[in-house]
């Protein structure tokens, strides 16, 4: 009876033992998935890391870049296509093919390039809150550098046309230029880079406001106008009456517009491939600081043609010449 009393309690406080060390595993696993969700949650919330693609966390939220061979690739790239734009501006044989090439090469490097930030940016989560600030300052300061370019072209241009020299005849445009009609194709030009502002605009917009579908209407319809008003832009110089080397009127008339026209051919690449990464679902409202970047260029773009289009073809234009 002794013996069946001590093994019955026995069983009793195994049993209870066992109970007692199975609840405080659960307790304690509990309080480690608290802890290890909340860990989580703020480092989600941080967004210093991509938490599906798996990688290691960080100790800081800025993007250490791996080496790439594109830099040093696209500088001798850009490096050769100088050259031969200068073989093909003096008539050698083999510049119009040697620019060709070079501008083909080019294109493919960017396009090398542009895929591996995209990944960085879209799958790898490397574009950080803290990197994205730091890629639209990049941008900014790039603007900004533009902003000068375009000012050393248009202080040329005032410089030569407010007190032309006696070597032009003391007046502007000087005799002999005929210069371009800006009631004609400058005017219509203008409309056109107006509305794709707005179509830009209302894409950025609607990708904002999580409305895909007319984001990417209002992409399409901007890289349209922008194809429409590079196409009218070049039957444009092929009807001027004057080259690049028609005195300092046709030097600065064709670097002024010559350079826009290559500022537009980039930002329409440059919104092409923000379109696409839009239709590919590669970008969110809260993460698109390459669309942006697109969108900040292209108004740039526009303001700059705004300035040109009134003193260049408005104002300049305003004489005729003999």
């Amino acid at each position: 009876m002794f013996f069946n009393n001590h093994s019955k309690y026995t069983n009793i406080c195994i049993f209870w033992m066992k109970s007692y060390i199975i609840n405080n595993i659960y307790n304690i696993v509990n309080i480690n998935d608290n802890i290890l969700s909340w860990r989580l949650g703020k480092i989600k919330r941080s967004n210093i890391c991509n938490l599906e693609s798996g990688l290691p966390l960080p100790a800081h939220p800025y993007h250490i870049v791996d080496q790439s061979p594109w830099p040093l690739a696209l500088s001798g790239v850009l490096l050769s296509l100088t050259l031969s734009a200068v073989l093909s501006f003096h008539g050698y044989v083999m510049g119009d093919y040697l620019l060709t090439c070079s501008f083909m090469l080019l294109i493919w490097g960017m396009s090398l390039w542009f895929k591996d930030i995209i990944t960085e940016a879209s799958y790898l989560g490397f574009h950080t809150d803290k990197v994205q600030k730091g890629i639209s300052l990049g941008v900014v300061l790039f603007i900004v550098s533009e902003v000068f370019f375009f000012l050393s072209i248009f202080w040329a241009y005032f410089h030569s046309s407010l007190a032309p020299a006696i070597e032009i005849g003391s007046e502007w445009p000087p005799k002999g230029i005929e210069p371009v009609d800006a009631s004609e194709v400058p005017t219509a030009n203008t409309t056109i880079l107006l509305s794709s502002g707005s179509a830009v605009t209302v894409s950025h917009h609607s990708l904002v406001n999580q409305l895909i579908d007319w984001a990417n209407y209002g992409s399409v319809a901007t890289i349209i106008l922008a194809v429409l008003f590079t196409g009218l832009q070049v039957l444009e110089y092929f009807g001027v009456s004057y080259t690049i080397a028609d005195s300092v009127f046709g030097s600065t008339f064709f670097m002024a517009t010559g350079f826009h026209g290559l500022h537009v051919i980039i930002g329409t690449l440059f919104l092409l491939v923000g379109a696409l990464r839009i239709y590919s679902y590669q970008v969110t409202n809260t993460h698109h600081v390459g669309v942006e970047s697109g969108i900040l260029y292209w108004h740039f773009v526009d303001v700059v043609w705004l300035i040109l289009f009134g003193a260049v073809y408005f104002w300049g234009g305003q004489g005729k010449g003999d």
